[in-house]
């Protein structure tokens, strides 16, 4: 990838069309009604922990790995519960809306986006621990993108 992390926000990008254009079930799945009330929930959740993100963040904000060379780090707000927010709520978004048009090709997609989004914030890690002496310690307090859990 290269100085910035163009490649990883392509892979992204990609994978988000993917995600909005991919068809939804030819049949319903069986509980389909659950699934969707379920999806819908995650759905909203997502775009709620996004908008979070995107205010907490304000112009620290970036859509390349690596931060940017004036920003600070970030550890308030919802960045004291998750260290990646914004990626677990595209995440959350995703699978909300492969849950509610009972899709398994967005689910598998979802999968997809997150292993990447996993990759990507390693990466971002590196850089973030490479500009901020702060970050090793916020790293070992605060869960990568699901809080107490992961």
């Amino acid at each position: 990838m290269d100085e910035q992390g163009k490649g990883w926000v392509i892979v992204q990008l990609v994978l988000f069309l993917l995600i909005a254009l991919a068809p939804g079930a030819a049949e319903p799945w069986p509980l389909s009604w659950l699934f969707s009330v379920l999806g819908l929930v995650l759905l909203l959740d997502g775009i709620v922990v996004m908008l979070l993100s995107l205010v907490t963040l304000g112009p620290n904000l970036t859509p390349f790995p690596r931060p940017r060379p004036e920003g600070q780090l970030v550890t308030t707000g919802i960045y004291s519960l998750i260290r990646h927010p914004l990626y677990t709520g595209v995440v959350l978004a995703s699978l909300g809306l492969s849950l509610f048009t009972n899709s398994l090709l967005r689910l598998l997609l979802t999968v997809a986006l997150f292993l990447v989004h996993d990759l990507k914030a390693s990466r971002e890690e590196q850089w973030l621990e490479e500009r901020f002496p702060e970050y090793p310690n916020y790293r070992q307090r605060v869960k990568k993108f699901f809080p107490g859990v992961y």
